[in-house]
């Protein structure tokens, strides 16, 4: 059975999933713990989907913004919550992890990555 890491692209990396904005040390801990969060609606990283619409990280917080693929969404407080745990892991201590749902714009497919995309068969 094939995963989503067996439809990475041949054409070399793909852009950056979300904006970001904060130092560059906590960039890629804050995108693997996003990353290993999990929409098990679709069986996907939330990063793959395109939920995540933007990290800024400042002095004592990191403030991420979040949508899902409906607002009749049954799992958002289990993607929430698995958002906050995985970021507890990698933020320093003094900071507090704010996350922001919002739903403007609206999610659409054309927001998941090309490896999510190719794993579906679009």
């Amino acid at each position: 059975m094939k995963t989503l890491d067996d439809f990475a692209s041949q054409d070399g990396p793909e852009q950056e999933p979300y904006p970001y904005a904060g130092p560059e040390e906590l960039r890629d801990p804050i995108r693997q713990a996003l990353t290993r969060v999990v929409d098990p609606e679709v069986a996907m990283s939330i990063v793959d989907v395109g939920l995540v619409y933007g990290v800024d990280v400042g002095d004592d917080k990191v403030h991420v913004k979040v949508t899902m693929t409906s607002a009749a969404c049954p799992v958002t407080d289990v993607i929430l919550d698995d958002i906050e745990r995985e970021l507890d892991k990698v933020a320093p201590a003094h900071m507090v992890v704010q996350l922001e749902l919002v739903w403007d714009p609206p999610w659409t497919m054309d927001r998941m990555s090309d490896r999510a995309r190719r794993f579906m068969g679009w």
